[in-house]
């Protein structure tokens, strides 16, 4: 993934509204109202013992991930939204390289929004599956 095109505009948003995705070193791919995509390192210092990333770790990528699409699929006149609901599957390990999310929203409301985030290792195997609800603020 050396050759990966980093979108900065998007990373900046990230890292802007949300400190904790820099801190955890998350980096966008893509972002737009249809689709965000993010990627986060495998690093020590964010596993588990065996060199696992934290579960927790691929939540908050998920979880991040899933708010910038939300954001950007907001009612006009609306200013943000807030995690209210959020259902995680994991399926596999990450033990080195890239953990990568994808976000589409399912349900873009008044009220709500909901988002599907998928994770997926270098390989492409699916590491875990989140479904989000964000109330729109």
């Amino acid at each position: 993934m050396t050759d990966t095109v980093i979108d900065e505009a998007g990373t900046r948003l990230f890292h802007t509204t949300m400190p904790f995705s820099e801190k955890l070193g998350v980096e966008v791919l893509e972002h737009g109202p249809e689709v965000v995509r993010s990627r986060l390192a495998w690093h020590e210092s964010l596993c588990t013992l065996g060199g696992v990333l934290h579960g927790g770790v691929l939540m908050a990528l998920a979880d991040s991930t899933g708010a910038v699409c939300a954001f950007l699929n907001l009612p006009e006149g609306r200013q943000g939204t807030t995690t209210v609901e959020s259902k995680t599957n994991f399926l596999r390990a990450v033990r080195s390289g890239y953990a990568l999310a994808t976000a589409r929203p399912l349900h873009a409301g008044r009220s709500f929004i909901v988002v599907e985030t998928e994770i997926r290792d270098e390989a492409g195997k699916l590491v875990a599956k989140v479904t989000q609800t964000q109330a729109v603020l």
